[in-house]
């Protein structure tokens, strides 16, 4: 591998003064650098010479018709990394002896994931992704029901390094790369829903052994789903049951209870009414936006310490890091964009300190949840857990 062959990548200036630098890995994946506004990084990254097979086919869904969900299959993630040590660490920058996923020294990166549940392919050819033989055909094709039936998993799978460390997380990340990572996610929601087939984005992060991570370097992901998933789907009938403003109404009604963690001028945080998890809190803008790409500069700018904030509060929970499961739920890419409001829902199976919930009969097998913590007593947990944090300045 030759790590010193190098070109010089156009610069495009997002806010927050984030440049982002767009080339391709030797396999043909977009790879896509955000710098910090004060970066020492130039313009040079270095190129991937990696000599790498090319990439598999993508991943086939089957329908449950029981239930209405699509399975994706997905073998080629059968074999992927587990906790390799910081020499193999493949999302840490290339070295002489580590032929890592990212070419060149980095602030945060985004690439396509080597081995995705959702694409290359897409509905459509773009770009470097081929067109999908049996794509589905749209929301309508999607919802009937059918014994056999099966469809191309059309879509992306894409990875987002918060930091070229090797350990850590988001939270332990600096404001300035929180905001970083925020303007990255907000430039990749607006890419992938223009991606044909692509019917929601996910962005969201694994943290710990616990939850069934299998890399320790500071990391999330985000999914391009060529359907509306199961849960929000579940929202969307929710909200045509009750009202339109429904998202509001409970932001409202949260606001007014014991169950606030953090607030802002344009963020609440609160651990909601009907908690499952030992360990859950949502976070909400206070005006409707269905997305992240849709968040002003001003909601970013107060997003990055906030939400540090909150989550070096679920690390001060106890002596030891918290895992947990950091999803931002987005409203589909074709549907309830005047509803659903974009949210985040942190949840983590911690239920002591040397305990864990793990989902068994009732909540595995029937979807029926019972829980051990009542949301007012872990909102005043977390609620102490934040203030001594205090505010987050770097």
């Amino acid at each position: 591998m030759n790590t010193d062959e190098t070109s010089a990548l156009p610069a495009e200036t997002l806010t927050a003064g984030v440049v982002k630098r767009r080339t391709t890995l030797a396999d043909g994946r977009e790879l896509l650098y955000f710098d910090d506004p004060d970066t020492e990084l130039g313009p040079d990254r270095a190129v991937d010479t990696r000599a790498l097979d090319a990439r598999g086919e993508t991943a086939t869904m089957r329908l449950d018709t029981l239930t209405g969900d699509w399975i994706t299959v997905a073998a080629n993630r059968q074999n992927r990394v587990m906790m390799p040590s910081a020499d193999a660490d493949p999302l840490a920058p290339q070295s002489p002896t580590n032929p890592s996923e990212v070419p060149s020294r980095y602030d945060v990166a985004v690439f396509e994931n080597r081995s995705p549940a959702f694409g290359p392919a897409l509905a459509e050819a773009t770009g470097t992704a081929p067109e999908a033989g049996n794509a589905p055909r749209g929301l309508d094709d999607l919802a009937a029901l059918g014994l056999g039936r099966t469809r191309t998993s059309v879509g992306r799978c894409e990875v987002v390094c918060f930091s070229p460390e090797h350990t850590g997380s988001f939270g332990t990340q600096t404001v300035t790369r929180a905001r970083t990572v925020i303007e990255a996610w907000a430039d990749r929601t607006a890419a992938l829903s223009q991606l044909p087939g692509v019917e929601q984005v996910f962005p969201f992060e694994n943290r710990g052994e616990a939850i069934g991570v299998t890399l320790p370097h500071p990391h999330g992901q985000i999914y391009a789903y060529p359907y509306v998933t199961p849960r929000t789907t579940r929202l969307l009938d929710s909200i045509d049951r009750t009202a339109p403003d429904l998202f509001q109404r409970i932001l409202d009604s949260e606001r007014d209870s014991e169950r606030v963690v953090l607030r802002g001028e344009h963020w609440t945080a609160f651990v909601p009414f009907a908690a499952r998890w030992p360990l859950e809190v949502h976070l909400m803008p206070h005006e409707h936006v269905p997305d992240l790409a849709a968040t002003t500069t001003a909601q970013r700018d107060e997003l990055a310490p906030l939400y540090l904030r909150l989550l070096r509060g679920v690390d001060a929970l106890y002596d030891t890091p918290t895992p947990y499961i950091a999803a931002w739920h987005q409203a589909p890419v074709h549907t309830g964009r005047d509803t659903v409001r974009l949210h985040l829902q942190l949840t983590s199976p911690r239920r002591a300190a040397d305990k864990l919930k793990f989902l068994a009969g009732s909540e595995a097998a029937m979807w029926a949840w019972a829980a051990e913590v009542t949301p007012e007593q872990g909102a005043a947990r977390l609620r102490e857990a934040v203030e001594s944090v205090g505010e987050v300045t770097a």
